[in-house]
């Protein structure tokens, strides 16, 4: 099995979850899913701009304390540094692929601002 065809995990969170769909030195592309009234903690990257495409379902993005309502077909660019948050505003699952850009995608480039689920240091 070569890199491309490398199977990745589900990773589940307190809102929804995740799945890497392909992991490069220059992108990293998921489907995020979140769960109906639940969001995203507001947060920042320094290393990774991200662009998000609205594949079903209703979200409010708040994107350097602007809010910015999108539905299916519709998205948004998130510039590097940028603070930003997405919620499930529908009544049904929200389904989303995120394209992330930049030198660097592990999970530790996330700066958390604010979150629901206690994980602010």
């Amino acid at each position: 099995m070569n890199e491309s065809q490398m199977a990745f995990p589900e990773e589940n969170r307190p809102w929804g979850g995740f799945l890497v769909l392909e992991d490069r030195p220059t992108h990293k592309v998921k489907r995020i899913w979140i769960q109906p009234g639940q969001r995203l903690s507001y947060q920042k990257h320094f290393r990774r701009s991200e662009h998000w495409i609205i594949l079903e379902g209703r979200a409010q993005v708040t994107l350097d304390g602007k809010e910015i309502l999108l539905s299916q077909g519709e998205s948004v660019d998130i510039p590097l540094k940028a603070a930003h948050r997405i919620e499930n505003i529908g009544d049904t699952q929200l389904t989303l692929i995120e394209v992330q850009r930049g030198d660097y995608f592990g999970e530790d480039d996330i700066v958390r601002l604010e979150d629901d689920y206690g994980r602010v240091p």
